[in-house]
């Protein structure tokens, strides 16, 4: 059965992450949206509060310096390091200081959403962190995990995609996912260095990065290139890493720790063809320019607007919306506000049916609003995302969560989010009414069998949670 809704809950709830009691519908939706635009904060109070890369990087390499000095003082004294407690107690505290960062940014995230008044571009937030997905579940990603949405996407998501895309390339939590760090030019200098000394040690090649750009970051797949192309784009791309990785061609002692750093000493020299262009060796500036090709094509545009209209609109996005979008971003350059205008404007966008279940953070975000909360209180977000099926930040591939319905609404699924929203509803006591709160939360949008139900319920609490799990509620 299709779930009519009102063009007010279209940009509150498809749009936004959902309305506060306290909302007052948008009189005019698509203003309402376009004038979040200029009242964003790339970066808000809970986001401000995190340390930044550099300072997370500075934790994270000392605190590998002291394991490998406690295993070398275990070594020295013919212990197995796998069981001499100085090298545990010391790769303890290290986890410990991981998973804390980890958890106190998926905490400001959640809080970010809670406080934010431009709810839409919050959401876009969401979708470019997914689109350029890390996984925290790579342990030596999960303490950049937040400052990589804080400095790569967070400060781009109304500017150019080129520079969305060379940010996101450069900051030390993609270069650690996707073993970037560790790919030496087979006939660079460190690699010809080893060849003579330790021939069975050479270092190689790595793919990761330059094939999650073409597939997933930028072409998309079955869009033209070869394995050949992506190998040559690696090659590009070698040298691209991080200040105090140590490693080949590094060390702790670099200047800025966790920053970029391209290191001439393991980048393949000699000219590459990618996709039928050729581009001089130019140190850094050689994958940079394979970067720009690639964030201004064709394939990259539709490729873009593709999964904007799935997001927005339907897990089978409408292709006429999906040309106009393309056409958008390429006259622009990539610039990403023409292209939101244009999916705003879409007729498409504010068909009343609404077509798209929410992701289990979706619904989290979308819930705690409806409640009225602004802040996560002792909310512990991570454990929480555990729970419902969504971890933060640990989609468990480079290709992230999926952004279709058949993905989120399994029974299983369901039960979860039931429970939640019992506990939720149980937290909110008899302060809100959801016989009043429901149209406020999903204008001109309520069905009569929900209605029907939240008024036959045998408590304020369980009228709350059954809101909180009706159909109308779980899409938007």
């Amino acid at each position: 059965m299709a779930i009519l809704i009102s063009p007010a809950s279209i940009a509150l709830n498809r749009f936004g992450l959902g309305a506060r009691p306290d909302d007052v519908p948008p009189a005019d939706p698509k203003r309402w949206l376009l004038r979040q635009f200029d009242r964003y904060e790339p970066r808000p109070a809970a986001f401000s509060a995190l340390p930044d890369a550099a300072t997370l990087a500075t934790d994270y390499f000392a605190d590998l310096a002291q394991v490998a000095q406690a295993r070398k003082a275990a070594k020295a004294a013919d212990a197995d390091p796998k069981k001499d407690m100085a090298t545990q107690d010391a790769r303890k505290d290290a986890n410990a200081r991981i998973r804390d960062a980890y958890r106190t940014a998926a905490d400001a995230r959640m809080a970010s959403a809670l406080a934010s008044d431009t709810p839409f571009v919050e959401r876009l937030v969401h979708f470019w962190a997914n689109h350029f997905a890390i996984s925290a579940d790579k342990p030596q990603v999960t303490a950049f995990a937040g400052a990589f949405e804080a400095d790569a996407i967070r400060p781009h998501v109304l500017g150019r995609f080129e520079d969305m895309l060379i940010a996101v390339e450069r900051h030390p939590a993609m270069l650690l996912y996707l073993d970037q760090a560790r790919s030496v030019g087979p006939d660079s200098r460190v690699a010809l260095r080893v060849a003579q000394t330790r021939p069975d040690k050479r270092p190689g090649l790595n793919e990761n990065l330059a094939r999650e750009i073409m597939e997933l970051h930028t072409l998309g797949v079955r869009t033209g290139y070869a394995q050949a192309d992506v190998t040559e784009f690696a090659r590009a791309l070698t040298g691209w890493s991080l200040a105090g990785a140590g490693g080949t061609g590094g060390g702790v002692n670099d200047p800025d720790p966790g920053g970029f750093l391209f290191r001439p000493n393991i980048h393949e020299p000699g000219t590459r063809t990618i996709l039928g262009n050729a581009y001089a060796d130019e140190g850094e500036g050689q994958a940079r320019a394979v970067l720009h090709d690639l964030a201004t094509s064709a394939a990259t545009a539709r490729h873009i607007a593709t999964k904007l209209a799935r997001h927005f609109v339907a897990d089978d996005p409408p292709p006429a919306l999906v040309e106009r979008m393309t056409a958008a971003f390429r006259r622009s350059d990539g610039d990403l506000p023409n292209v939101y205008r244009v999916l705003i404007e879409a007729p498409e966008a504010w068909a009343a049916g609404a077509t798209k279940f929410k992701s289990p953070w979706d619904w989290t975000i979308s819930s705690l609003r409806g409640l009225g909360r602004r802040d996560i209180g002792q909310m512990d977000v991570a454990s929480i995302q555990n729970q419902l099926g969504q971890p933060v930040w640990r989609p468990g591939s480079p290709a992230g969560y999926d952004d279709i319905s058949a993905s989120w609404a399994s029974p299983d699924a369901l039960m979860r989010r039931v429970e939640l929203a019992q506990r939720l509803a149980a937290q909110a006591g008899e302060r809100l009414d959801a016989r009043a709160l429901a149209p406020r939360l999903m204008p001109a949008a309520l069905s009569t069998a929900t209605a029907a139900a939240i008024a036959q319920a045998d408590s304020g609490a369980t009228a709350l949670a059954l809101l909180l799990v009706s159909p109308e509620f779980q899409r938007r």
